[in-house]
């Protein structure tokens, strides 16, 4: 079978300058006690014992690596819900190698779909010995192949992560608000609607500074606040996920009915859609989130406008364009 990547990054890099010039900035391996470059020929590996160092030499290691997989070593079969996401490192697709191995390609797939089970195997890839899952993403048709962490590589929480609660006794009363607050917020797991927004203001940034523009500084977070009694701070985050927000940002559903069972009036409907809503809209945004908004619509002048006149500005884009 073959194996693809199946993920990509979209990590902004840059590149190091030195300042003033559009000189690159280049890493060099020099020996640390006498400040001289060495060459990569004249590099060995070394592994600290403790005050000594015990030299490895590359041939040395080429000798000892384990020999590229063509197969990949099924140990076994385990109920896929069983496998902890804390194992779970990259993903992978995996393709049949050619199309007459297609027909146990699509077997293996709707087995392990109807199944719900995962193949756990072990393969070697670039001179390193992997631990994987095997899956069925039934949806697509397609097998994945899942590297696992090997046991050994998990820490231990409790000595990690300081100040861990353990079992706190919750009241019935606290944890049905909990309940509450969770179900109140529940929603689709629709990944496409998420998105790096901060990525996405790093690119705004470079093009404003080519364009030789100004960027608006993203507002300071919020400070955290003390302790809070627990049940009040779950009941108004339980009435804030109910109630709709002051600014009206989710109109009702066709289907969405008023106190009473009947239907919300056509009227509301439109009102809610119309330039008063989208003024409210806009005066919830945040000073940075309007000005990628005016930036979007090339509005000019923008680099100089607080917040007020960044959402007026917005707010009378779409009437200049109708007009």
């Amino acid at each position: 079978m073959g194996l693809y990547t199946a993920t990509d990054s979209h990590t902004i890099h840059f590149h190091q300058l030195q300042r003033g010039t559009a000189d690159r900035i280049r890493n060099r391996r020099v020996n640390e006690r006498t400040g001289d470059e060495v060459g990569l020929a004249d590099i060995v590996k070394g592994y600290d014992t403790g005050g000594e160092y015990v030299i490895v030499e590359a041939k040395e290691l080429d000798e000892i690596a384990p020999g590229r997989s063509r197969s990949i070593d099924v140990a076994g079969f385990v109920d896929l819900d069983t496998i902890d996401p804390v194992f779970f490192d990259k993903t992978y697709f995996l393709g049949p190698r050619g199309a007459q191995y297609g027909k146990v390609y699509a077997l293996l797939e709707r087995a392990l779909a109807e199944s719900n089970k995962a193949g756990i195997a072990t393969f070697v890839m670039r001179g390193r010995e992997y631990l994987v899952a095997l899956k069925a993403e039934e949806a697509e048709g397609l097998l994945t192949i899942h590297t696992l962490h090997w046991a050994d590589e998990l820490r231990d929480p409790h000595a990690e992560v300081p100040d861990l609660p353990g079992k706190v006794e919750a009241t019935a009363a606290e944890v049905k608000m909990a309940m509450q607050l969770i179900d109140a917020l529940a929603m689709e797991w629709e990944p496409e609607s998420f998105h790096d927004s901060f990525r996405e203001k790093v690119e705004a940034l470079v093009k404003a500074k080519a364009a030789g523009e100004t960027v608006e500084k993203a507002e300071p977070a919020a400070q955290p606040t003390g302790a809070v009694d627990l049940m009040e701070a779950l009941r108004a985050s339980v009435e804030r996920a109910r109630s709709p927000k002051d600014t009206g940002d989710k109109a009702a559903s066709p289907g969405t009915r008023a106190a009473g069972g009947k239907k919300a009036p056509a009227a509301k409907k439109r009102a809610r859609s119309g330039p008063a809503h989208k003024g409210r809209e806009l005066m919830s945004l945040t000073k940075a989130e309007l000005y990628e908004k005016a930036a979007a619509a090339g509005i000019p002048g923008r680099s100089s406008m607080n917040h007020d006149q960044l959402a007026d500005a917005l707010s009378h884009t779409g009437r200049r364009r109708k007009a």
